[in-house]
């Protein structure tokens, strides 16, 4: 039985999902560990940091990334145990619009709209 609510046709483009998203994050977090470490952080060095538009196109990148990854693995968990097909939609629709609303509530945070 093929699922419409998944984001790949099939179980290999979801694995792939989580993987690129998951190098993704941690590129991220790797980077953020360095910049923290390496730098004297105050609101001048964070400011100067997202005012690089390569640091916001990765911080917007990492941001899709999560929505990414959250809704495969949600999407899997809640298809393998929630067996009610109409709680596991709502409990999907309901994932689906908080992942939207962090989404376009970050892309502003990001791009400062």
């Amino acid at each position: 039985m093929n699922s419409v609510t998944n984001i790949g046709r099939n179980g290999i483009q979801d694995w792939i999902i989580q993987r690129v998203s998951a190098y993704v994050l941690a590129l991220y977090t790797v980077f953020l560990l360095g910049f923290f470490i390496s730098t004297d952080v105050d609101y001048q060095s964070w400011s100067a940091l997202f005012d690089q538009a390569w640091f916001r196109i990765f911080t917007l990148l990492t941001l899709l990334s999560i929505a990414g990854h959250a809704w495969v693995g949600l999407w899997t968990v809640s298809t393998d145990y929630i067996k009610s097909a109409g709680q596991r939609m709502l409990f999907q629709a309901v994932v689906v619009l908080a992942i939207f609303v962090y989404v376009v509530w970050g892309i502003q945070i990001i791009w400062g709209l």
